[in-house]
């Protein structure tokens, strides 16, 4: 029988460089969507039939949370692990869908992001790292919670630039964190090691089952950017595209992540 494949070691984040990503994320959009006119704000994205309105109420919905869950009663037993969240979320695509709608009739957008900040930094200020949060997928701690809400900023600033045809920069460490909680989110769902993703410079994993190697160059190596790894992860890109587009490269007969992706849902 094949060796049992070992559990990959939980990463950890920095809480106060964490939390400075969060802060920083929510700017650049801000910034990025002060004054857009009507035609603007009424642009479709990629996401289904969302308009820009719509998805940077999203955004704000995501931002938000933070501060609902805080104001609530804490759970007792934490439920999710960070690097399970990503799974998690696929069953509550048509809650999320429901409530961004009905967000985005509420208010302009503008206002939504301003109230969504103003809130953010009274529970930073107030609120432990260590906190638990009733949260959609289950109770996660504050910290995991604010690491995926880095992931929730830098994917939707994605859709955002894709949207406006513009160019909206990236926190280094919200960046960062998308993609190794991406990257593991890949590890947990096929475990195993015949297969080394390498996301340079902020990952590198191994998964599938298979032959493990054990010195040298793998023989199944994935290679590519940050912003195209997470453009994978969350399904916004295809592997066939990134293939065509030279924006991956795959070496080894196993070297095919097609099955295996989106890991967020």
């Amino acid at each position: 029988m094949p060796p049992a494949q070992r559990k990959p070691r939980a990463r950890t984040y920095d809480p106060a460089k964490v939390r400075a990503a969060v802060t920083a994320q929510l700017q650049y959009v801000r910034e990025a969507v002060a004054g857009l006119s009507a035609e603007q704000w009424a642009l479709p994205t990629r996401l289904g039939d969302w308009s820009v309105r719509d998805l940077v109420a999203h955004i704000a919905m995501c931002v938000g949370a933070v501060s609902r869950y805080a104001e609530q009663p804490a759970p007792s037993v934490r439920e999710v692990a960070l690097v399970d969240w990503p799974a998690a979320t696929a069953a509550h695509a048509g809650t999320v869908d429901e409530n961004t709608r009905a967000l985005a009739a509420q208010a302009e957008p503008e206002e939504l992001l301003t109230r969504a900040a103003d809130r953010l930094a009274v529970t930073l200020a107030s609120t432990p790292d260590d906190r638990l949060l009733a949260g959609r997928v289950g109770a996660i701690r504050l910290d995991d919670f604010l690491v995926t809400r880095c992931i929730e900023l830098t994917v939707h600033g994605d859709d955002l630039a894709a949207a406006l045809g513009a160019e909206i920069p990236y926190d280094r460490q919200a960046l960062a964190a998308a993609t190794r909680v991406l990257a593991d989110a890949l590890a947990a769902k096929a475990p195993g090691g015949s297969v080394e993703v390498r996301i340079p410079p902020f990952a590198v994993v191994q998964c599938a089952e298979g032959p493990r190697h054990t010195r040298g160059t793998p023989p199944n190596v994935v290679e590519t950017d940050p912003l195209t790894w997470i453009r994978l992860a969350t399904g916004r890109m295809s592997w066939a595209d990134a293939l065509g587009a030279a924006a991956v490269s795959a070496s080894g007969e196993r070297a095919d992540l097609s099955a295996l992706l989106p890991v967020l849902g």
